[in-house]
Order: C-alpha cells, then sequence, then structure tokens
C-alpha cells in the first residue's frame, strides 16, 4: 500500500538541519496564511494555481514546474525531513514557478481561497479502517473543505495503488457532485503521454501493482 509519500520510513527518519533548510530555502512560504486569496502575489503574475497535497519528495510537482512554466504549483507537505529532500532537488536551480508549503491539509481552506484551479490528491494515505475515513482526503470531510479553495470550475486528480481507496474515492466524489471526466484502471496500460510518476508510483508500478487515476470536476 502507498502512504502519501510519506511512508513510515520517511517520516521516521529524521535529517539533521532539516529546519534550518526549510527556513532559508527560496522555495518555501514561511507564512502562507497571510497569503490566503492572493497567491498570485507571490508568484507575480495571473497564471492557473495547480496544487499537490501530500507531495512527498517533490518528483511530481517539480517535473511538472520543468514541462509547464505557464502554470504554477505549489506542493503540500506535512513532514520536515521528507520536505527537506524536495528542496535538495531544487537548490541551484531557477523555478519561478514553484513553491513549497509545510503544513497538515487539515488546514488548507485557512490557506487558499477561490485562487486554485487544479488539485492534485497523488497516493494519499489510505487510511484503511473505516473509523478513519474521514482522515481520507478524499473523504467528504475533505471535499467540503476544497469548495472554497477553487477560483471557478473545481477539479480534481487523484492517483493510487489502492485499489479500496480508489472505489472509495468514486464513490464520495460522485456522490457530492462531481463528474468524471477520466477513468483510468491502470495508467501503464493505457501509455499516458503526460503522466509524471511519483516515487511512490514508481515503487509501486515496478512491483506489478496497476497504478489507477480519475480526473474528476465540477462547476
Amino acid at each position: 500500500m502507498c502512504y502519501n509519500g510519506v511512508g513510515d520510513d520517511m517520516r521516521l527518519r529524521n535529517v539533521r538541519g532539516a529546519s534550518e533548510k526549510i527556513e532559508s530555502s527560496p522555495y518555501v512560504i514561511l507564512e502562507p496564511f497571510q497569503y490566503r486569496g492572493c497567491f498570485q502575489q507571490v508568484f507575480q503574475n495571473q497564471n492557473p494555481i495547480h496544487v499537490e497535497i501530500g507531495m512527498g519528495k517533490g518528483d511530481f510537482i517539480i517535473e511538472n514546474a520543468f514541462r509547464y512554466p505557464h502554470i504554477n504549483f505549489i506542493g503540500i507537505e506535512k513532514y520536515d525531513s521528507v520536505l527537506v529532500r524536495a528542496i535538495e532537488k531544487v537548490e541551484g536551480i531557477e523555478l519561478p514557478n514553484l513553491r513549497f508549503i509545510r503544513m497538515d491539509a487539515q488546514m488548507i481552506e485557512q490557506v487558499f481561497s477561490h485562487e486554485i484551479d487544479t488539485l492534485y490528491l497523488n497516493f494519499s494515505d489510505p487510511w484503511p479502517k473505516n473509523r478513519h475515513e474521514h482522515r481520507r482526503l478524499s473523504s467528504q470531510n475533505f471535499l467540503k473543505k476544497y469548495d472554497s479553495l477553487f477560483q471557478n470550475r473545481k477539479r480534481l486528480i487523484m492517483k493510487t495503488d489502492n485499489r479500496h481507496l480508489f472505489e472509495f474515492s468514486l464513490m464520495t466524489m460522485t456522490e457530492y457532485g462531481y463528474h468524471i471526466d477520466h477513468l483510468c484502471l491502470n495508467v501503464y496500460e493505457e501509455n499516458l503521454t503526460d503522466n509524471i510518476p511519483t516515487e511512490y508510483e514508481r515503487k509501486f508500478h515496478n512491483k506489478g501493482f496497476p497504478i489507477y487515476q480519475v480526473e474528476v470536476s465540477k462547476e
């Protein structure tokens, strides 16, 4: 199973100097709450903003920033020890359309307000026990939080190797009024030319797990 780029091996391993690297990185927004509703000021342009919750070591969000310079990308990560690995990957590189935020996804509606175009949920923690389903990033608890984030049309893109989480997410999203725009039961069988893998995606694909993806939208 996968855990949102934040597996036990990563979150339990302390990285010496992680806090200092985070505080000194030009890619990290240290006080994101003060930009609520005006994140375009951070990028100094009017380009669309795409956000990934649980970016892990940053492979997905960094590659997106390289490929699509006219889109602004923000990666959210909860753990210092994981975020610092993403920071290390962009040291000495200029990507003006990329920023990171260290925060818990529970607080996301306190940081963004009517300014996001697309939200990515990649390999989120499946929280397998039924009593914990409200913690899943695709639960109705979180879908309600996301309502106030989007600028116009709401758009979510989710990838996971966890079939139970995927089926749960399809149910909660459609019940909440989202329309399925694209559904993929195995990303690699469809040979999607624009697919950008995460660290966990590579790991589980190499082990033979199917990678599920769904794109949904809501007016």
